[in-house]
């Protein structure tokens, strides 16, 4: 492990968490209501913790009437290299100085950043690869890839897994599998399919993971190579290397291997979704590396942007750089300042090698969280790697009924207690933990404290 070059107890605001009063204040509670009046009923997360924030550093977050809270969800993997980063800002408020938005002409950050990212690509990508640029969502980072997979192999089929999400856009809507996402949007794109995911605690062919023998995979496979299957031969299958709106869904040692394998005797393009995994946030730079698998695409977004600035991108093997000049296009494509963010992002991760840090300390929260299963009969299953952690809640461990309503009350306890969580899982069953990689032990130890006691309050009033 290298020698951090930064204290990261200094990114933090001392002192948290810090719960003054009732929760919401007031400050809090009249602009709650001014949200309420003025924005679209699309909005969510106010809905279910009431935050109005007003300052963050690191892994930490000030609100309106100067309460502070442990922030355990990043914005859902945007701000892995923590809140208003000293460091990062620095580079953006410097590009911001010369010029902001260039098209795609190769100003110094946009050539530095695609630089830092063929230096760092998993597998066979690190040293050839391209990189596309596109909107500023991890969705239009989909978008890109499934067009270009098209264009490359002149098919038109898409694979997916069950339990998977890939944005909200029309393409990336089609393959993400919640019904609730798709449902009231029908029709989206043609001949997408959906294989099943290796949800082992879950299995859907009713095995355990020892008798498993990948059963997922022998499907696919059948599904792949039966002629009369329905299946027309993709131009890409896509996978999330952990699923993570789909609840932290760690596949079976070998899933991702043998499914490239698959892929590549089928002559099929493999599209690895590290849009929330990416960038150091399960103990490796890539979670495909786990795996030392090579993905012929791969999506980027989220923490890309250094210190939460709008932008994704695909990087992809060379050898599938067919596309022609404008055949993927995007106004924000030329957004200069999270470029230099980006850039920025990527030096300061591995200058304190933060998947390292974040492998450390994920081994540690996952030893105390299994503990803690043992005294809290309805945490079904702990899984996870490095920073990117899930609980799945149950009422009952022999039947597994999902428990999304503990979920919820969990969320709020913690928040009354100054952490902030947020949820995931097919059913909204799952605790998702992913802070800052920047978080210290000592924080992350405060954060998993709380949660304990949110758990063994909740539980053991729902149990007189």
């Amino acid at each position: 492990m290298r020698e951090v070059k930064v204290d990261l107890t200094g990114l933090h605001f001392p002192g948290a968490p810090l719960v003054r009063g009732e929760l919401p204040g007031p400050k809090a509670k009249e602009l709650l209501a001014a949200q309420q009046g003025l924005e679209s009923n699309v909005f969510k997360y106010p809905r279910v913790i009431p935050l109005v924030p007003e300052e963050a550093r690191g892994a930490t977050i000030r609100d309106v009437d100067g309460n502070i809270f442990l922030d355990f969800f990043a914005g859902i993997g945007v701000l892995n290299f923590g809140h208003s980063n000293p460091q990062i800002l620095a580079a953006a408020r410097a590009q911001e100085e010369k010029i902001i938005h260039a098209l795609d002409f190769p100003a110094p950050p946009r050539v530095e950043l695609m630089r830092k990212l063929k230096e760092i690509a998993p597998g066979e990508l690190r040293g050839h690869a391209k990189v596309m640029f596109g909107g500023p969502s991890g969705s239009d980072a989909v978008e890109g890839a499934i067009k270009l997979a098209k264009l490359c192999t002149g098919r038109h089929a898409l694979l997916a897994f069950s339990g998977s999400y890939h944005g909200q856009t029309a393409g990336a809507l089609t393959l993400s599998s919640g019904r609730s996402y798709r449902e009231k949007h029908l029709p989206l794109l043609p001949e997408v399919h959906f294989a099943p995911y290796p949800y082992c605690y879950r299995c859907p062919f009713k095995q355990v993971p020892q008798r498993c023998g990948l059963l997922c995979l022998n499907y696919l496979a059948e599904l792949l190579r039966d002629p009369y299957s329905g299946l027309a031969k993709p131009a890409a299958i896509i996978v999330e290397p952990i699923q993570g709106e789909g609840g932290v869904v760690v596949p079976p040692d070998g899933f991702l291997v043998e499914l490239r394998r698959l892929t590549a005797e089928e002559e099929i393009p493999l599209i690895v979704d590290e849009i929330q995994t990416g960038f150091g946030r399960t103990g490796r730079i890539f979670a495909s590396e786990h795996s030392g698998i090579t993905p012929d695409f791969m999506t980027l977004g989220k923490a890309l942007g250094g210190v939460g600035y709008p932008l994704s991108g695909v990087v992809y093997h060379e050898r599938w750089d067919t596309v022609e000049p404008g055949g993927h296009m995007g106004t924000f494509r030329g957004h200069l300042v999270a470029m230099a963010a980006g850039a920025a992002g990527i030096d300061f991760m591995l200058e304190n090698d933060l998947p390292e840090h974040a492998a450390r300390l994920g081994e540690l929260l996952l030893a105390e969280l299994r503990k803690l299963q043992q005294e809290v009969l309805q945490i079904g299953e702990v899984r996870g790697r490095g920073l990117f952690i899930g609980l799945e809640l149950v009422k009952d461990r022999e039947t597994k009924e999902p428990n999304p309503e503990l979920v919820k009350a969990v969320q709020l306890e913690c928040f009354e207690r100054g952490l902030l969580v947020w949820s995931a899982g097919r059913y909204g069953n799952v605790v998702r933990i992913m802070p800052p990689l920047v978080i210290t032990e000592e924080l992350a130890l405060k954060g998993l404290e709380i949660l304990a006691r949110a758990l063994h309050g909740l539980t053991k009033r729902a149990s007189r």
